[in-house]
């Protein structure tokens, strides 16, 4: 006999269907706490042979139901959304979570799908990890243009006082200096105030120059509001936030380093010219364990740079990415294309950056951004080859294996 359980998730419910050789013999709800997991407990243990599990990978919502599972050490189908649509489709005259729970159950006695690969927890709390890193950045950027905005009422100046806006340095001084009238004391004044509030001591020589350049900038402003205004807290709300967020960035970032470093495939990252540890460990967090991944297409399928085309009669399309997948492995790899080419200048060559400057010069500039796609998945193709092969990147090799 063949038992099969689907189930569909909910956010915070599942409807479950258990069918036997292709019927459905019963339905329920559960609820996703201890008291529904031990209901579905009891369906998958009522059986002497273990039955097929299948539901739908639904975000957040089903990775309660996921780890149930995996604690238990129980076998399942986990369901890309957009398949299982398309397995489902037909199937759906009246759909409702009842009727999605048996389908997914009876369409696995004709598609025998196989079981779900389970990769080891450390790469699903690396991908928890990467998206707090993704969300820190974003919220940089939102704070960084507040600041900038009520930054022009108060001192505008300033932002000009190093190269960049973005050192921890330049928030410090900003905390003490939010308003061009903070700057309007003695220079040895000035420098002690400047000194105490940077968490790094600063050399004397620089630190004159500094306050010299402070106190310049400070003489031509002016400001739109008074040193009393209550926009003068904003710009110290907000540098402050913005010294808590790039250190929590900073942190994260080296607790993702530290875990990864146990994993097989961080050495045979690093071993690629151009790929550093930032890069290294976001690209582990979003691919996970790529060994599940039978080919390198699958991968990029995965990533979402596998190719369609569109070709009606005698027109004949390029070709053009999917981007159904994995968003942030698509940025980590672009910007990992031109870190490549500029470690390559410094002697450090590798044959896909070979390949993409060879491909541009003929090209003579156009579709730059096909070139760079083509770059990646020959990326993508040299990580899934040298894992597979537990093996490190060696330049006169990969020049000479076509299959890397």
């Amino acid at each position: 006999m063949h038992h099969v359980i689907g189930i569909d998730v909910s956010k915070s419910t599942s409807q479950v269907a258990v069918a036997v050789d292709q019927e459905i013999v019963e339905t329920y709800k559960i609820e996703h706490n201890v008291f529904g997991f031990n209901r579905l407990k009891t369906s998958i243990q009522q059986f002497n042979e273990f039955p097929d599990i299948v539901f739908e990978a639904t975000g957040i919502y089903s990775r309660r139901l996921k780890h149930f599972l995996d604690s238990h050490h129980y076998s399942y189908r986990f369901l890309n959304p957009s398949a299982a649509k398309k397995e489902l489709d037909q199937l759906r005259p009246n759909k409702n979570d009842p009727n999605d729970a048996k389908n997914l159950a009876l369409t696995q006695f004709i598609l025998d799908r196989p079981k779900s690969y389970v990769q080891n927890p450390i790469y699903i709390e690396l991908q928890d990890m990467s998206l707090f890193y993704q969300q820190l950045t974003h919220d940089i950027v939102t704070i960084k243009n507040r600041l900038h905005r009520v930054l022009q009422l108060t001192f505008p100046e300033i932002e000009e006082l190093f190269s960049t806006t973005d050192s921890q340095q330049f928030l410090e001084i900003l905390q003490a200096f939010p308003h061009a009238s903070y700057a309007q004391h003695e220079l040895q004044s000035l420098e002690d105030t400047i000194q105490s509030c940077c968490s790094r001591h600063i050399r004397q020589i620089r630190l004159e120059r500094i306050t010299k350049r402070l106190v310049s900038l400070a003489s031509q402003a002016a400001p739109a509001v008074t040193m009393h205004s209550h926009t003068v807290y904003q710009v110290r709300y907000y540098s402050s936030q913005l010294v808590a967020l790039m250190q929590e960035k900073d942190a994260v970032l080296n607790e993702m380093i530290n875990q990864s470093r146990g994993l097989p495939e961080f050495e045979i990252y690093m071993s690629i010219p151009g790929l550093s540890d930032k890069t290294v460990v976001s690209l582990i967090a979003e691919l996970g364990d790529i060994t599940r991944f039978q080919t390198s297409n699958k991968l990029n399928a995965f990533i979402g740079i596998d190719l369609r085309f569109n070709d009606s009669g005698q027109y004949h399309s390029s070709g053009f990415i999917t981007k159904r997948g994995n968003h942030i492995a698509r940025k980590v790899l672009f910007k990992a294309i031109g870190n490549k080419a500029s470690t390559a200048t410094y002697g450090h060559p590798n044959h896909i950056n070979d390949w993409y400057q060879k491909k541009k010069q003929s090209s003579d500039g156009r579709g730059t951004k096909k070139i760079a796609i083509g770059a990646m998945s020959r990326l993508i193709r040299t990580l899934h080859y040298l894992v597979l092969h537990n093996q490190l990147y060696d330049y006169e090799i990969a020049s000479r294996n076509s299959t890397i």
